[in-house]
């Protein structure tokens, strides 16, 4: 019998899950499809995060027999494969680069932030991806054609977006989580005190420095922005 088995486990064969069409069992056909599977699965995923999403819980909410879905998506990693594809349907373009590779590819990037906040189980889902599927090639087709300028070969250009969309998920991560600490008072106030006492432990100078020197704009907007100019403006096309 087929099982949730986590993302990763297995893998997934993408000529069977993006060249031929989705089958289903014979017999009466179904009141629901592929799509509205995934919908529902992105839907709980959204709601209450990947450990939320088993294939008992997304025939519930599609009024199903668990073992009706297993035609459409035969385990958990094919149905992540199939949710991270239906989401990437969001990140659309409406027009050409720029030519202006850096500025353009800042906004690739502004884009994945806005689309990873929306479903944040996103960065964790993307760790294990592997071939993406029909909507995120639309996207990385743009992501390309924006690196164009740049005189990268293919491999470059393929590796610079790689680096990121990582960049992205692993700030998206870090965003989200610094969100939960800040709507708890007594942890932040906590984190504080502990930071305060080790720069005043002189046991570390250089973290003392640091802490001691004016801030910056903490609003998770500039900081995002001020990080990713870091990224691209030191991006070596050479």
């Amino acid at each position: 019998m087929p099982q949730d088995r986590g993302a990763g486990a297995v893998g997934v064969d993408p000529e069977q899950l993006w060249l031929r069409p989705a089958e289903h069992r014979r017999g009466r056909r179904p009141s629901f499809s592929r799509e509205a599977i995934v919908a529902a699965a992105v839907t709980l995923a959204d709601a209450e995060g990947l450990d939320a999403v088993t294939m008992r819980r997304v025939a519930a909410e599609v009024g199903a027999g668990v073992m009706s879905l297993y035609s459409y998506a035969p385990d958990k990693e094919t149905l992540l494969e199939l949710m991270i594809d239906h989401v990437s349907g969001e990140l659309t373009v409406t027009h050409p680069p720029s030519g202006d590779w850096r500025a353009d590819l800042k906004a690739v990037a502004h884009l994945q932030r806005a689309h990873m906040l929306r479903h944040p189980w996103l960065p964790a889902a993307l760790s294990t991806r592997r071939v993406p599927g029909p909507r995120t090639l639309a996207f990385l087709e743009h992501a390309l054609a924006v690196l164009r300028p740049t005189g990268l070969d293919g491999a470059a250009k393929l590796e610079v977006f790689a680096q990121l969309t990582a960049f992205v998920a692993g700030h998206v991560a870090h965003e989200t989580a610094q969100a939960a600490v800040s709507r708890s008072p007594d942890r932040a106030a906590a984190e504080a005190r502990y930071l305060a006492a080790v720069a005043a432990d002189g046991r570390h100078p250089e973290l003392a420095e640091a802490l001691s020197a004016p801030g910056r704009p903490l609003a998770p907007e500039a900081t995002f922005t001020r990080f990713l100019n870091r990224l691209i403006d030191g991006l070596d096309t050479d």
